[in-house]
């Protein structure tokens, strides 16, 4: 048949989108189903145009710290609907470069919602009704995942509002409450605090941003706090009291309720995995806990069928589900060194002020498997470019293990740090040790010459603290 090709990609995000280019480069015919926009929610509806709204609110508070710097600045303002329009337009640029992408690379897109139709076929339906089908070798799924919705929490588009809502602001907030403080919740925290609304967060662990070293994610609240966000951990949002234009939630902490009023809510409680109306039903593709269940290979238990990305499961990162597509496609082509992916190696990032990063493992996860562990931390304070970019709040923290010298894990809070992380990254997939990151010269000034001295400091030799 004219629809038939090596591989089908179902879904077009960060996952998809590259696994159907890198099948295409290694000369396999390769078909892409995508059922809304090219580049999927990441590109869309978080990763990019979450960081446009966060570098317009950086922007923002430079300017009204103008004077620390020897400069003039009055009358700081904003425009709402102006902020909006460009984190869309930068959006909006991406996804038609992933449509030329894949254009170049002759991957046949097909739009509409595709869904298993038996052994190597899929059947798509178009937004007008009509279907058409695919038959592939192999068929990679790779859906993603939406926002976790709780009861009494639901957003209803105008006072509880989802992620998709918290991008888009007709007019800014004078008040909001974030329901969750992992990445998504605590960027927008950050955002909306940033340009002037009052900001409490609401996290029902003991810690926010609970993925993260205790250590840095306490220096992380204190910063917050700060700027005068309200926090509040060991929580439970237990109600929501709708006006006309307000929000009471009755929150519960301490075995003690009290009442905050806010003029929107933003629900960033967590996400579940797209796989309803895959034709999973009948297969022998297992789903646990809203997620597909892979090997090592991203291969499902049925043959020919692979998952990738959010929809495989934790840890939801973009670059995790762009890594697994050319994994999961190497391995189908039998491309020579294929590995599977080491989740300990992959960083994680949050765009907030002050930044957040990490690869690796916590100093406490570190204990708990039983390694002796060597840590090293170095400020911000003691960092010359630290001082001259007005950046000098934030640590590099370091986790070695005491007997081999291995680079178990590094944290950080401070500017930049999402940028810095990533040499941390590239010593731990090179499996180094405190040796040859203590032997490599940083370049002076600049921020990197942290990531040195935390391993320095691991040994008792740290120069500039």
């Amino acid at each position: 048949m004219t629809n038939s090709f090596d591989i089908a990609v179902v879904g077009g995000g960060p996952g998809g989108y590259v696994a159907a280019i890198r099948a295409a480069q290694l000369g396999l015919k390769t078909a892409l189903v995508e059922r809304e926009h090219l580049g999927g929610i990441c590109l869309n509806w978080g990763c990019i145009p979450t960081k446009a709204l966060l570098r317009t609110a950086e922007v923002y508070r430079l300017m009204n710290h103008a004077k620390e710097f020897g400069l003039s600045c009055k009358d700081v303002s904003f425009d709402a609907a102006a902020i909006v329009k460009r984190s869309r337009a930068v959006a909006s640029q991406l996804s038609n470069g992933v449509k030329h992408l894949l254009k170049k690379n002759k991957v046949t897109v097909f739009d509409g919602h595709g869904k298993l139709a038996g052994k190597g076929r899929l059947r798509v339906t178009k937004a007008d009704k009509t279907m058409e089908e695919i038959a592939a070798k192999h068929i990679i799924l790779a859906t993603g995942a939406r926002a976790r919705v709780l009861p009494g929490l639901e957003p209803d588009g105008k006072l509880v509002w989802s992620y998709k809502e918290a991008m888009v602001p007709a007019a800014m907030p004078k008040s909001v409450l974030v329901v969750g403080s992992g990445a998504i919740g605590i960027e927008f925290a950050s955002f909306y605090r940033t340009l002037g609304a009052e900001t409490t967060v609401v996290e029902v662990l003991p810690q926010i941003l609970p993925a993260e070293d205790e250590e840095i994610a306490a220096l992380a609240r204190k910063a917050f706090e700060k700027q005068g966000m309200k926090i509040l951990t060991a929580a439970t949002v237990k109600g929501l009291n709708k006006s006309a234009n307000a929000v009471t939630a009755t929150v519960e902490q301490g075995g003690k309720t009290h009442e905050i009023t806010v003029e929107r809510v933003i629900s960033a409680v967590g996400i579940v995995g797209n796989v309803e109306d895959l034709g999973l039903e009948g297969t022998a593709v297992k789903v646990e806990k809203t997620h597909v269940v892979i090997d090592e290979w991203c291969r499902t238990g049925e043959a020919g069928v692979y998952a990738i990305g959010d929809l495989a499961g934790a840890p939801w990162l973009a670059h995790k589900a762009s890594h697994e597509g050319i994994m999961c496609v190497e391995k189908i082509a039998g491309a020579a060194g294929v590995h599977p992916i080491d989740t300990s190696r992959i960083p994680g990032c949050t765009y907030c002020h002050p930044q957040i990063a990490s690869v690796g493992l916590t100093e406490k996860a570190a204990k708990a498997k039983g390694h002796e562990v060597r840590v090293g931390r170095f400020p911000f304070i003691g960092n010359g470019k630290a001082i001259a970019l007005g950046e000098a709040e934030g640590l590099v923290k370091t986790v070695f293990d005491a007997k081999t010298g291995e680079m178990l894990g590094a944290h950080m809070v401070g500017a930049e740090v999402t940028e810095l992380i990533q040499g941390f990254s590239i010593a731990k997939t090179l499996e180094t040790t405190e040796a040859e990151l203590m032997h490599t010269v940083f370049p002076h000034p600049t921020l990197s010459e942290m990531m040195h001295e935390a391993t320095l400091a691991a040994y008792g030799r740290a120069i500039h603290f």
